[in-house]
C-alpha cells in the first residue's frame, strides 16, 4: 500500500489505530519477514510500527534480485540516463517531502524544521550532486613512448563494483543513506539496504519514491533486522556482495570488517568520534559560543560530527563557560510539530540509559554540572520518551573516560589550556579522528591549527558547512576511505586500465 495512506507515526496511538506494518522491500515488492519487532516512538514511548525483520532467506532474495538487476537493463544504462534518472529522483523528493519528514520525524523525534531544513532537503541534494559529478567525472590517460620507439596510449575505465550493502545509522537515517545510494547508483551499482532497526520508514519510503522515479525493480532493495545473528550479519557476510558501505558505531565496524575479510570485499566505513573545539582568546566569543551551542546539540547531539571536548584558552574559558551553559538552558525540549522546540529526545530509551551511564560516569570522575545532567519532566504525555537534558561539565581532563569515550548524546566538557601547542596535543589526544573546529580571529593561526588536527575535517570559524565534492570521512576509530564528490566514485568504481599499442 502506499505510504501515504499509513498512519503518522505519532498520532496512531492517539487516533486508536493499529501500528502499521513495514515490509521488507525486494524486487520492487514488499516481503514478509521471518518475524516482526516493535518501533517505538521516542517522543512519547508509543508503539508506532511493527516490522518485518529479514532472515537469510530474505537477505538471499533481496541479493539475488540485485544481482539480477545489475546483469540486465540496469547494468547497461549509460552515465547520461542515471544521471537523468537521479535527477528525477531528487524532483520526487522534493514533491514528496512532507511525507518524507513524517517519516523522520516519527523514528526519530527530531522536531519537523530540521527534519525538513536538513535531513529531507540534502537528500535530494545528494542526488542532484551526485548526477552532475559522475556526469564530469573522468580518469587519467597517458601517451607511453618506448625507447624502440614504439608507442602505447594507456587509459582507464571505471566499472561498478557490482552488488552493495548499504548500512546506516539512525541518527540521520535518509540523509547518510542517500549520501551513499545516490553515488552507488549514478555509477551503476546495485544495492541492499540495511537501515537501523531503529529508523527502518524512511528507507521504505524511498524506495517506493525510487520505484516512481523509474529505477527499475531490483535495483534497491530493503532488508529490516539487526546486526549479529539477524539482518546485517547475513547481509555482510552473504557471498554476493561485493562490497560494504557503513556509517555507525566503530566496534560495529570492526565486526564488518571481520566479516569480509575472508571474501576480501572493499569496505568505506564513516564511524564514530569525540569531536574537539578549540577555542582561543582571540576569538570572536559571540559567534565562537553559538557556533558551540550547535556542534554541541543540534541532534540532540546524535551527529558523528557533534563536538564533545571543548578546550578553551584560559583568560575567556569562564566568559565561553557562562555563554554555552546559557545556551543550553535556553533550548527548548517538545513536540516536534511544535514551532518552538529545538531539542527532541534520543533514539530510544536504551541509547538514553547509555548516556546517563556517562552523567553518572562524570560526577564519578569530578565533574561538576553547569547545565542539565538528568531527565527532564515534560508532561503533556512526553514523559514515557527518550528526554534527556542539554549537558555541560568543568573539571575533566584528557585522563577521564568521559572525555575519551563517545557518548554520542546532548553534552560536552570544557577544559582550559594556555598555549596553541597545547592546545593542538590535547585536540589529538585520542584514538578518534573525525573533525575539529577551531575559533580564532586570527586566520593565520586558523590555518595553521586546523591542518594540523589528526581529523579527516577541519573546520576554522564554522561548522558542518559542507561542499559535497569535498571528501568526507575520518583516521583512526573514525573510519576507512572519503566520500562526497569523486572520492565517491573510488569506492563504487573499480578502474580497469586499457593499453592500446599504436
Amino acid at each position: 500500500m502506499p505510504f501515504e495512506t499509513m498512519t503518522p507515526p505519532l498520532r496512531a496511538a492517539e487516533q486508536g489505530q493499529a501500528p502499521r506494518a513495514i515490509h521488507n522491500m525486494i524486487a520492487g515488492e514488499r516481503v514478509e519477514g521471518i518475524a516482526t519487532f516493535t518501533k517505538i516512538s521516542p517522543v512519547d514511548g508509543s508503539v508506532v510500527a511493527e516490522v518485518h525483520e529479514a532472515g537469510t532467506e530474505q537477505v538471499d532474495r533481496a541479493v539475488a534480485a540485485a544481482r539480477a538487476a545489475f546483469d540486465g537493463p540496469w547494468g547497461r544504462m549509460t552515465v547520461a540516463e542515471r544521471a537523468r534518472l537521479l535527477r528525477g529522483v531528487a524532483d520526487a523528493i522534493d514533491r514528496r517531502a512532507d511525507e518524507l519528514v513524517s517519516a523522520e520525524v516519527g523514528d526519530t523525534g527530531k522536531p519537523e524544521t530540521l527534519a525538513r531544513d536538513l535531513d529531507v532537503a540534502r537528500a535530494a541534494a545528494n542526488f542532484r550532486s551526485f548526477a552532475d559529478t559522475v556526469s564530469t567525472a573522468g580518469l587519467d590517460s597517458f601517451l607511453t613512448e618506448l625507447p624502440d620507439g614504439r608507442r602505447a596510449l594507456n587509459y582507464a575505465v571505471r566499472k561498478p563494483l557490482g552488488v552493495v550493502a548499504v548500512i546506516v545509522p539512525w541518527n540521520l537515517p535518509l540523509l547518510l543513506l542517500t549520501w551513499k545510494l545516490a553515488p552507488a547508483l549514478a555509477t551503476g551499482n546495485t544495492v541492499v539496504i540495511k537501515p537501523s532497526e531503529e529508523t527502518p520508514s524512511s528507507a521504505t519510503l524511498l524506495a517506493e519514491i525510487l520505484a516512481e522515479a523509474g529505477v527499475p525493480a531490483g535495483v534497491v532493495n530493503v532488508v529490516h533486522g539487526f546486526g549479529a545473528d539477524s539482518a546485517g550479519e547475513a547481509l555482510t557476510t552473504h557471498p554476493g556482495i561485493d562490497g560494504v558501505t557503513f556509517t555507525g558505531e566503530s566496534s560495529t565496524g570492526s565486526a564488518i570488517m571481520r566479516a569480509v575479510a575472508p571474501r576480501v570485499r572493499p569496505v568505506s566505513f564513516e564511524l564514530g568520534g569525540k569531536n574537539a573545539a578549540l577555542v582561543f582568546a582571540d576569538a570572536d566569543l559571540d559567534a565562537a559560543v553559538a557556533g558551540l551551542a550547535r556542534s554541541t546539540y543540534l541532534n540532540t547531539g546524535q551527529v558523528c560530527l557533534c563536538t564533545e571536548r571543548i578546550y578553551v584558552q584560559r583568560a575567556v574559558f569562564d566568559d565561553v563557560a557562562a555563554g554555552l551553559a546559557e545556551h543550553a538552558a535556553r533550548l527548548r525540549l517538545g513536540r516536534p510539530e511544535q514551532p518552538a522546540t529545538t531539542t527532541g529526545p534520543l533514539i530510544s530509551q536504551a541509547h538514553r540509559d547509555k548516556v546517563l551511564s556517562y552523567f553518572d560516569l562524570a560526577v564519578a570522575e569530578g565533574a561538576t554540572v553547569l547545565a542539565g545532567g538528568g531527565i527532564p519532566t515534560l508532561g503533556d504525555g512526553l514523559d514515557g520518551g527518550s528526554w534527556i537534558e542539554p549537558t555541560l561539565w568543568t573539571g575533566l581532563d584528557n585522563s577521564h573516560r568521559t572525555v575519551r569515550e563517545e557518548v554520542f548524546g546532548p553534552v560536552a566538557a570544557l577544559i582550559p589550556f594556555d598555549t596553541e601547542e597545547e592546545a593542538i596535543a590535547l585536540a589529538n589526544d585520542t584514538d578518534y579522528g573525525l573533525a575539529a573546529v577551531t575559533w580564532t580571529t586570527d586566520l593565520t593561526r586558523g590555518h595553521r591549527v586546523a591542518q594540523q588536527m589528526r581529523t579527516g575535517m577541519s573546520w576554522v570559524n564554522t561548522w558542518y558547512l559542507r561542499d559535497l565534492r569535498s571528501p568526507f570521512g575520518g583516521v583512526g576509530l573514525s573510519g576507512i576511505g572519503r566520500e562526497g564528490g569523486h572520492h565517491s566514485l573510488e569506492f563504487y568504481t573499480e578502474p580497469t586500465n586499457v593499453c592500446v599499442q599504436l
